[in-house]
């Protein structure tokens, strides 16, 4: 098996996203939980959604709240839970009881300046530092006395030989040697478990059978496999997708890119086109570029998963969104435009119907951000600015521009009419297009740049043109 070839799978396909709720779902986050989710529904398997928030000191309400909105806003429902690590800790209690008993796990007393020399002195050595066994029951070795008031942790008894190998999903075949591992803690001085610990025992409760992650979790796989050889239970695959790098070529970061999923929707972008971007990023069925979530669960097995990291970039993502913007139905579009028109001040009141203006500007839109921008030439009182107004509006365009004002009272009050209209003004004054089309434009918005001036007029309305024009 190679980590292009996965086993059809003959149980019922169980995969999970398990983020740390301390901080937002973050767009590397997004596309792990993308991938394990489509992989599920390819399969008509479950897809468990599991909050790790053991880490007290960094994991917060806001953060878990962040992670189920991000979820929620890209449309990746979980068919089970939000499982909380958290109200899981008598399960976690029995689990290393068992373990005690059965000699897998065993209790250390080592406080952590004595493990913290100790690993000093391996580091003058020239060795690796690691947990020396200090406290590792063996046949016929004699354990030192218990130190009083000190409050042990739980270490697990980590195979001393041989090797763990799995077959990576993305990665192909990765060995690790036990030597390489010491006896992890997977239980601290007040009883609460570990990261490694509370993974391997949700893994094997949840059933679950492919996990899709990070590959900075490749370093914890190992850990976990044993873990999970000491209780018994089955192995899932294991697929690590490479991180995604910014547009410098380096990891992600706050500070560089906008890396919340969240953000995202705040930008302006449909969660449509950043799940078909984040699905390219790393994955790829051919040459198709544009696919909806629906063909990706159609096609979506874990084969021609990359190995390399892949780069984000906004421009193609800006493509993308504006596909899909195009593409999207018009009153959806204006819902979202309306936040945006909100914060730039806009009147809904004094111009046309928002979704016919959604209609005629889409085109040429990125983001909805940039749909609001547009938009608001109609939903603000215009205000040229005076040196435009005196090079545009001169005494040789005036009687042409009180001509069409008297036209517009009676004409056919569509775009093909008002087109029409303004050709007969234009042969009848020996005028070009601009000469009137600039003036029309500053008396109506205000500014020099908009769609074809035909069709701006119509969406004003007769009411709206005839009062704007008489101003001239």
């Amino acid at each position: 098996m190679t980590a292009s070839h996965l086993p059809t799978p003959t149980t019922p396909v169980r995969t999970r996203f398990a983020p740390s709720p301390t901080g937002y779902l973050h767009v590397g986050g997004a596309r792990t939980a993308l991938f394990s989710w489509a992989f599920a529904r390819h399969f008509g398997g479950t897809f468990v959604l599991r909050i790790e928030d053991t880490d007290l000191e960094r994991s917060t309400p806001e953060a878990v709240q962040a992670i189920l909105d991000g979820m929620s806003w890209l449309n990746l429902q979980h068919d089970e839970g939000p499982y909380y690590q958290m109200k899981r800790m008598d399960r976690y209690r029995e689990v290393l009881a068992k373990m005690l008993a059965d000699s897998t796990a065993y209790h250390c007393y080592c406080s952590p300046e004595e493990v913290e020399a100790m690993r000093e002195r391996q580091r003058a050595a020239g060795e690796k530092p690691r947990y020396d066994g200090t406290w590792r029951p063996e046949p016929g070795k004699t354990l030192p006395a218990i130190p009083a008031d000190r409050k042990p942790v739980i270490r697990f008894k980590n195979p001393l030989d041989g090797e763990v190998t799995w077959n990576d999903v993305v990665k192909g075949t990765i060995t690790i040697s036990n030597r390489e591992l010491d006896d992890l803690v997977i239980a601290r001085p007040d009883g609460t478990p570990t990261y490694n610990f509370c993974v391997a025992v949700d893994d094997s409760d949840m059933q679950i059978t492919h996990v899709i992650r990070g590959d900075d979790h490749v370093n914890n796989t190992p850990r976990q496999i044993n873990i999970l050889n000491a209780l018994g239970a089955p192995l899932p695959f294991y697929g690590h997708v490479p991180m995604i790098l910014g547009t410098d070529g380096q990891k992600l970061s706050k500070r560089r890119d906008a890396v919340s999923v969240m953000d995202y929707l705040d930008k302006g972008y449909l969660p449509e086109a950043l799940l078909n971007y984040l699905a390219r990023l790393g994955w790829s069925h051919g040459d198709d570029e544009v696919f909806s979530m629906e063909q990706m669960i159609s096609w979506f097995d874990l084969t021609h998963l990359s190995s390399s990291a892949a780069q984000f970039n906004p421009e193609k993502l800006a493509w993308l969104n504006n596909h899909y913007i195009k593409a999207a139905d018009n009153q959806r579009l204006a819902e979202l435009v309306k936040v945006d028109l909100a914060k730039l001040g806009a009147d809904l009141a004094i111009g046309p119907d928002l979704a016919a203006v959604i209609a005629l500007l889409k085109e040429r839109a990125n983001t909805t951000v940039e749909l609001a921008q547009s938009a608001m030439l109609f939903y603000r009182e215009p205000a040229a600015d005076v040196a435009l107004v005196a090079q545009h509006i001169t005494d040789a365009i005036k009687p042409a521009l009180q001509e069409f004002t008297t036209a517009c009272a009676t004409v056919e009050w569509n775009k093909a009419a008002i087109s029409a209209t303004m050709k007969e003004v234009l042969a009848k004054h020996g005028l070009k297009m601009p000469q009137l089309a600039m003036p029309l434009r500053l008396l109506l918005t205000g500014q020099l740049q908009t769609p074809s001036i035909d069709a701006v007029i119509e969406l004003f309305g007769r009411e709206v043109v005839l009062s704007r024009l008489a101003k001239a």
